[in-house]
């Protein structure tokens, strides 16, 4: 019989979180090490890395969450060496959660062949390497969840956002070609798909009150999402509760994809 009542439960499970450091990947490893999850917090800067392990044991000792087992590891994963001796260094790695992008907002005639690089270089091929090398240790295992994300401009895009929203879509068809390959070896790969998030990388809008407030008022609830709020499908997708859940994409995006938004009709 199931036992629905630790179904989210983490214990037992290493999860290595890349770009641990700050925002959404943040909250993700504190989210997991809650729910009683090994957690590696990997980051390309030591000391963000290393503060958010820190917050972990932080919580434990004002008695919010169970005695957790929290490390950092620096990794730059535009590094394919770096990447291939995590791999080997590192306990081995039940759950598999990246973060980390980057985006340069232009149009596309304006955009440069270096800029092109540099996004997908991150977005998507640092991804196809982390899927590759750790993917390929959990299939020999025999399971494992990996967890990419993705954004809501994989499926809707605006002008200045041709390569990001290209490598996050890219991503989505990356992730369910992994599920189809690494599904008969017992190992799960899903998508998230954020809305607009407060994180250093959307800045430049929260920056410009117009740009912030129309963003606000374009989902069904009007606002932006704190990084705390996509830690819960991070814990779900992570977890036996979503046991037969492979090759999708969540979205958590406060109703942006489904609400036109543009003029709200009178009654």
């Amino acid at each position: 019989m199931t036992d629905y009542a630790n179904l989210f439960r983490l214990d037992g499970k290493h999860a290595l979180v890349i770009g641990a450091g700050s925002g959404i990947g943040r909250e993700s490893a504190l989210a997991l090490s809650a729910h009683g999850a090994q957690v590696t917090c990997a980051d390309r800067d030591p000391a963000a890395a290393e503060s958010t392990a820190s917050s972990a044991q932080d919580l434990t000792v004002a008695g919010e969450i169970g005695a957790p087992d929290v490390s950092a590891y620096q990794l730059d994963i535009l590094d394919d060496d770096a990447i291939t001796r995590a791999a080997g260094e590192l306990d081995p790695v039940d759950v598999l959660v990246f973060t980390a992008a980057t985006n340069v907002r232009k149009r596309i005639l304006d955009y440069t062949g270096e800029e092109f690089d540099r996004v997908v270089s991150l977005n998507l091929r640092a991804s196809f390497q982390l899927i590759r090398a750790f993917g390929k240790q959990m299939a020999e295992r025999g399971g494992g969840s990996i967890i990419g994300f993705s954004s809501i401009r994989g499926t809707t895009v605006e002008p200045g956002q041709s390569v990001y929203a290209a490598t996050k879509a890219g991503l989505v068809q990356l992730l369910r070609t992994a599920a189809a390959e690494l599904g008969p070896s017992g190992v799960r790969a899903n998508a998230i798909a954020p809305g607009v998030v407060e994180t250093p990388l959307t800045a430049q809008i929260k920056a410009n009150p117009a740009w912030y407030d129309a963003y606000a008022h374009k989902g069904a609830l009007s606002r932006w999402a704190q990084p705390s709020e996509l830690a819960g499908a991070v814990v779900y997708l992570a977890s036996d509760a979503a046991s037969f859940v492979t090759g999708s994409v969540l979205a958590v995006d406060g109703g942006w994809t489904a609400v036109d938004g543009r003029f709200n009709p009178p009654n």
